[in-house]
């Protein structure tokens, strides 16, 4: 699995003009990736980093303050332009895999005590965002 991370001071996905996911203040907005050999225990991994991971304001984790996420699927992660001009989408797993792997994710922070908000798998999404610092990192499990 694999996520990108942006610290923000507010997030929101919208998907047909409907607000479906929205985070207020400061919190992580996360882009999940799912890639074919992906597992329920990745998906447990992941989250317990994105609880953890201390890069909130004065290196605090979302665990320390309470501070939300908004987790949305993004398949393109698992892009690969290396060769031509157009991105192969072959290390993305399938909407029948990745799905349940994401929700696992977002199941495993909620249990953890995490307000968490998400996206619509398989829609065209629109992500609105205030990046905060800016401050982004790529998390790999």
């Amino acid at each position: 699995m694999r996520a990108v991370v942006q610290r923000v001071d507010g997030a929101s996905v919208t998907v047909d003009g409907r607000t479906v996911g929205r985070i207020v203040g400061e919190g992580l907005c996360v882009l999940v990736g799912v890639t074919h050999d992906d597992t329920k225990e990745k998906a447990a991994q992941l989250a317990r980093k994105l609880w953890s991971v201390r890069i909130l304001h004065g290196e605090k984790s979302c665990s320390d303050t309470g501070a939300p996420l908004l987790v949305i699927s993004q398949f393109t992660l698992y892009g690969d332009a290396r060769k031509g001009r157009r991105p192969t989408w072959n290390g993305a797993a399938p909407g029948e895999v990745a799905e349940p792997l994401v929700d696992e994710v977002v199941a495993w922070l909620r249990e953890m005590g995490a307000e968490v908000a998400t996206g619509e798998f398989g829609a065209d999404m629109k992500v609105s965002l205030t990046n905060d610092g800016p401050f982004t990192v790529l998390l790999e499990v």
